[in-house]
């Protein structure tokens, strides 16, 4: 086992450097997309690590690259986090420098949100077989992920494997209760007529809101009832996401927990009922739509539902039956499985406005359910009224 550093020292020492030319700055299209067919088999998985400065992010990319683990992943570090910035000037111009380590993977660090680095990544393609993104402590990783979709050359390319947040076992409480003005989360424009009121929703909930899985760390600085709280802490605003209990950033392994999420597998098998609709947390929560198996025509039918909750954050009207339910709410995550007469399945995933409908491996069995689940703020106290409207759109006539 590699020593562990803390996350205010850099990465560690790097060998057989190679330079890269960075691409032209991207112009990102700001208009969402969805896609429904491209293969996530043909690209490259990108898992984003997120996380307050001092949960343990550099720690824990640390470990990947100086342990034997036999997988090749091209790590891109946060140089706002660390010390010792790899991105270099070379004819005045910047270039994204690609450093191999001992262990077969390749890292860099970068000062903005990477898709420069994973651009210039790319050309080294076949080397590596994942690539992990770390952003800064206060990122809103729901401001990062979107942009693997928006813009089609790196879309074709790679595909968000998912989402994983180090949280601080310590200080999360103190960071959800009472965030500092910087720690506390705009998640509208400036100028936006439509400020919601309500609890003070800080970047500890976007970070855990969005995340596929929580790395827990520090636990061994907490008691055991302090420990069982913070959990029911996190479970209250997003109850879909694994969580891995650690100190010092310890994992037993990295196939799924920062490789390999396989985040749809996770929430095939979640028992919706059982765990119930929880309210502890009153800025962010989670609910789930659960219905039987759909026809296959019916999936323009889903398409047009997630626009209208997404895009435009309204339930929408259905010609005889009651009004909607909740009317100022915001999405943050949306992920479900859709299981389809004719044996197939669909899976979709949703980050913020931007989502996608994509084709799934079959379940072996035959059998399932569809599930969607919505991780956001203002959802109301009962999935009732949203199943009840996803139901009644989907039994709509053309």
């Amino acid at each position: 086992m590699a020593d562990f550093i803390d996350d205010e020292d850099g990465p560690p020492e790097l060998i057989d450097a190679s330079a890269l030319p960075d691409s032209e700055k991207l112009d990102v299209s700001k208009t969402p997309s969805t896609t429904l067919d491209t293969p996530a088999q043909d690209r490259v998985p990108i898992t984003l690590v997120t996380g307050y400065l001092g949960a343990g992010k550099t720690t824990l990319l640390n470990y990947i690259l100086s342990e034997k683990h036999g997988k090749k992943i091209a790590v891109i570090m946060n140089a706002t986090d660390i010390e010792k910035p790899l991105t270099v000037n070379q004819d005045g111009k910047e270039v994204t420098e690609w450093m191999e380590v001992g262990n077969g993977c390749i890292c860099c660090s970068v000062k903005d949100s990477g898709v420069m680095a994973i651009e210039s990544l790319m050309e080294r393609r076949g080397t590596f077989d994942y690539i992990l993104l770390e952003t800064t402590g206060l990122a809103d990783p729901g401001n990062i992920a979107p942009v693997f979709w928006v813009d089609d050359n790196l879309g074709s390319s790679i595909y968000l494997d998912g989402i994983v947040t180090l949280v601080d076992a310590k200080n999360i409480l103190r960071l959800l209760d009472e965030p500092t003005p910087e720690e506390t989360a705009s998640t509208h424009a400036e100028g936006d007529q439509h400020a919601h009121e309500g609890p003070v929703l800080s970047m500890a909930h976007m970070q855990i809101s969005h995340a596929d899985v929580i790395i827990l760390n520090k636990a061994d600085l907490v008691t055991a009832a302090e420990l069982e709280r913070v959990r029911d802490r996190i479970l209250a605003i997003n109850n879909v996401a694994k969580i891995h209990v650690t100190d010092h950033s310890r994992t037993p392994q990295i196939e799924g927990v920062v490789l390999d999420l396989h985040a749809y597998d996770h929430l095939d098998s979640l028992d919706f009922g059982a765990k119930g609709h929880s309210h502890i947390d009153p800025a962010i929560s989670t609910i789930a739509i659960v219905t039987p198996p759909i026809s296959p025509e019916k999936i323009p039918w889903i398409d047009t539902w997630l626009q209208s909750v997404l895009w435009e954050s309204k339930i929408p009207t259905v010609q005889g039956t009651p009004t909607p339910g909740p009317e100022d709410f915001e999405i943050h995550r949306l992920k479900g499985i859709l299981v389809l007469q004719d044996g197939s399945c669909r899976i979709i995933q949703a980050v913020r406005d931007v989502f996608e409908i994509r084709d799934s491996e079959p379940r072996q069995d035959g059998s399932g359910e569809c599930k969607i689940v919505l991780i956001g703020r203002g959802l109301g106290q009962d999935a009732r009224p949203w199943q009840a409207n996803f139901e009644a759109y989907l039994a709509m006539e053309e």
